[in-house]
């Protein structure tokens, strides 16, 4: 209970954009100290190539290329490193429309995504679409209120995935948006839908209570927010307990600076998205106090690219 408790009060005080009044570089050399390094991406959207060179926003910019060498640039400094993409992988270039989104998992896989959730574009070639491409994915996929029981992905999607690195526990749990009115109902057939705050609360609760884990991520495709009260990632965050940080997608929303809401419980939880395409990839870090079971001290948030 104390170190939980530690956890949400130094979280509470610290800047998410860390300035030179808090030099992080002190940690550096900390062995008491442990950085874990969390790079994200979502709504990637079939973007192989770079936005074509044709005087648009967003022309050079994206790209699995520049992605993959941002990522092992990053891994080669770093140690503790996860990787994780929240939904809308497939669906927005003619490769999806040719190879059905076996380039982009191949890709994903090579460059050593750990972990990813499902977004409602990833249902566009039908749920058979989607099983014929998991093979290609040395990684989980983990959603907690999709009901496959019924259907061909039944016992292939995880709910949710603890990882161990330097003596840290992770948890990364999932929730995907309402697939009833966004996707026909003939490609996602028997997936059933159960509510996400809900689901998101009992496995949350399962990784940091029962399975003693430091840390649980949310990895969300339910939308940053909306002017209604229709169910977001801020709705997730004031609405349960025991998730520390909410990687959301399905909104295309660049958040330079990441949210802090509170929980039921008034304790601070991390928002955060990186936009769409690929453009930039998101950068957390996240560092820890080995000693007497505490835990959690500070975490910096940006947008890298």
């Amino acid at each position: 209970m104390e170190r939980r408790k530690f956890i949400r009060n130094t979280l509470a005080g610290s800047a998410l954009l860390v300035s030179n009044q808090f030099p992080l570089s002190a940690f550096a050399n900390d062995p008491n100290i442990v950085k874990l390094t969390i790079l994200h991406t979502n709504d990637v959207h079939s973007r192989i190539d770079p936005f074509p060179m044709d005087g648009g926003r967003n022309a050079g910019l994206g790209g699995a290329a520049k992605r993959a060498q941002m990522i092992t640039d990053i891994r080669a400094k770093e140690k503790n490193v996860l990787l994780l993409d929240a939904g809308d992988i497939f669906q927005g270039t003619p490769y999806f429309n040719f190879f059905g989104g076996e380039l982009e998992i191949k890709l994903m896989s090579k460059m050593g995504y750990d972990i990813a959730t499902m977004g409602n574009h990833d249902f566009d070639a039908g749920i058979d679409g989607f099983n014929t491409q998991l093979p290609h994915a040395n990684f989980p996929f983990v959603v907690s209120n999709y009901n496959f029981d019924d259907t061909i992905l039944n016992g292939k999607i995880e709910k949710y995935k603890i990882f161990e690195m330097d003596g840290l526990k992770i948890g990364v749990v999932g929730t995907g948006i309402e697939l009833k009115g966004l996707v026909p109902d003939t490609h996602y057939k028997a997936t059933r839908y159960l509510d996400p705050i809900t689901s998101a609360q009992h496995y949350a609760t399962m990784l940091k209570k029962e399975m003693n884990c430091d840390y649980v991520i949310c990895l969300s495709h339910l939308g940053y927010k909306y002017g209604r009260e229709k169910v977001s990632d801020v709705i997730l965050a004031q609405n349960t307990q025991d998730i520390d940080l909410i990687i959301g997608g399905h909104t295309h929303t660049f958040m330079r600076e990441a949210d802090r809401r509170r929980n039921k419980n008034g304790d601070p939880v991390i928002v955060t998205q990186a936009g769409w395409a690929g453009i930039l990839l998101g950068h957390i870090d996240v560092y820890f106090e080995r000693s007497k079971n505490k835990r959690c001290i500070t975490c910096k948030n940006q947008l890298v690219g």
